[in-house]
């Protein structure tokens, strides 16, 4: 096993060497979305968007997605951490389990939230502080509280900030809110591990934001099943893989560079090596190039049009020369020549 395997083939199950080419097989969009979620919207777009596939289809599945969510096949909730994110209706089931921050101590303003959802049968945010004698950013605040004990849900199915909130227990009678959470995280380790091919205790870590004894609980649990071992892969470190991947072909890495937001399953896998790695730099997207984070997009963030500070490589001098143009084309298919310039390339100004 080496790393030009589990690149070429990470590429390839994530759909971006080979993105969704047919927005009406909504099968094989549910697929890739089950393989990756959960899935959080856009990071830094507006509240209430749907998520998005990003760089994984070659049409745009905003309305795919938002048809999906006003059927409730994609279910809006808190997890990885509390960040709300979209699983499909049928996994919900799993996913709460893992990722439920049971309530351990309950105050006379979650009681009042709770019991004023469950006697409306769903009630928006407004009418709430209407009803209640507390203050606003103290009822946003239980809200988001017993959102993450999936106590309540958030009906979002469109953009609309002024969401239905409803009884979490009556809309999914069929959810069992489970104590044991570690058959779950097994389960969904394996389907992380379907998608990233290989990965290491701490991508595992940076990408669930779970306890780090409850990851390597539930890969005890995937080794004892045989379903996957612990490796070591040069340049990569020592992970784990499933057992089924350890014959893969060997295959040349695609060029590509992929510009990723924050909300990104890759990202989100590193993301706390990336942000030692820019350590300091206000980074607006990510640059995977060739299957590995060589670059970073900078630039503050702003809700209208915004230029893009520099882009910053982690290259060789001539790569970097020889690469400019695919790769501030990478960089234009989410930031348009019309709303945004950018300034500087690799630290030298272009603009």
């Amino acid at each position: 096993m080496n790393k030009r395997k589990i690149i070429c083939e990470r590429l390839q199950r994530q759909r971006l060497t080979a993105p969704l080419e047919d927005s009406h097989d909504i099968e094989a969009y549910k697929q890739l979305f089950q393989k990756l979620q959960p899935i959080a919207p856009v990071f830094n777009s507006r509240p209430g968007e749907a998520p998005k596939l990003v760089r994984r289809t070659v049409f745009n599945d905003t309305f795919l997605a938002e048809d999906l969510r006003k059927k409730q096949l994609l279910v809006k909730g808190r997890f990885q951490g509390g960040r709300i994110g979209y699983v499909l209706e049928e996994d919900l089931d799993l996913y709460s389990a893992i990722f439920r921050k049971p309530i351990q101590k309950t105050t006379m303003l979650k009681e009042a939230v709770s019991s004023m959802i469950q006697q409306s049968g769903g009630i928006s945010k407004e009418q709430l502080k209407e009803e209640l004698p507390f203050k606003a950013r103290e009822i946003t605040a239980a809200l988001k509280r017993l959102q993450e004990a999936f106590l309540v849900y958030e009906s979002q199915v469109d953009t609309d900030w002024n969401t239905g909130w409803f009884d979490f227990k009556t809309e999914w009678p069929e959810v069992k809110l489970q104590e044991d959470t570690v058959p779950a995280a097994a389960e969904m380790l394996l389907r992380f591990l379907d998608a990233a091919v290989f990965a290491t205790l701490d991508q595992m870590k940076s990408w669930t934001q779970l306890k780090r004894k409850t990851i390597q609980s539930a890969l005890t649990v995937l080794m004892e099943r045989e379903a996957i071992i612990k490796i070591e892969v040069e340049e990569l470190g020592e992970g784990f893989i499933q057992k089924k991947d350890l014959q893969l072909t060997d295959e040349e890495i695609p060029q590509s560079v992929f510009m990723l937001d924050k909300s990104d399953f890759l990202v989100r896998a590193d993301l706390d090596k990336l942000k030692e790695q820019f350590k300091g730099k206000e980074v607006l997207q990510y640059l995977l190039i060739d299957g590995e984070f060589k670059g970073a997009v900078l630039g503050h963030w702003r809700i209208g049009p915004h230029d893009i500070e520099d882009i910053v490589l982690c290259l060789g001098e001539e790569e970097t020369e020889t690469r400019k143009e695919e790769i501030i084309s990478a960089v234009r298919a989410g930031y348009s020549v019309e709303t945004s310039c950018i300034l500087r390339f690799n630290g030298e100004q272009i603009c």
